[in-house]
């Protein structure tokens, strides 16, 4: 996933989780775990939630996100 706004490599599909509505079987956003360190290996993981509106594109190799500083929200292991 590349962030368009930036040009932030955000983190791997292989590694995301997927929140959908459960009557509608819409998805509503796509949850990435925070890239970590050394430093913060040990710590409580947060996750970074990109909703679905963000995504511009699809492609084969690539997800191309649209995600400005005050769309960013982390959120702890809770969804």
């Amino acid at each position: 996933m590349v962030n368009i706004y930036d040009g932030l490599r955000m983190g791997t599909v292989g590694d995301s989780d997927m929140l959908i509505d459960e009557k509608t079987g819409q998805i509503i956003s796509i949850i990435l775990p925070n890239r970590g360190n050394a430093f913060n290996f040990w710590t409580d993981r947060q996750k970074l939630v990109i909703p679905w509106e963000a995504i511009m594109k699809i492609g084969r190799e690539v997800i191309v996100v649209d995600l400005d500083n005050t769309h960013m929200r982390l959120k702890n292991n809770s969804y």
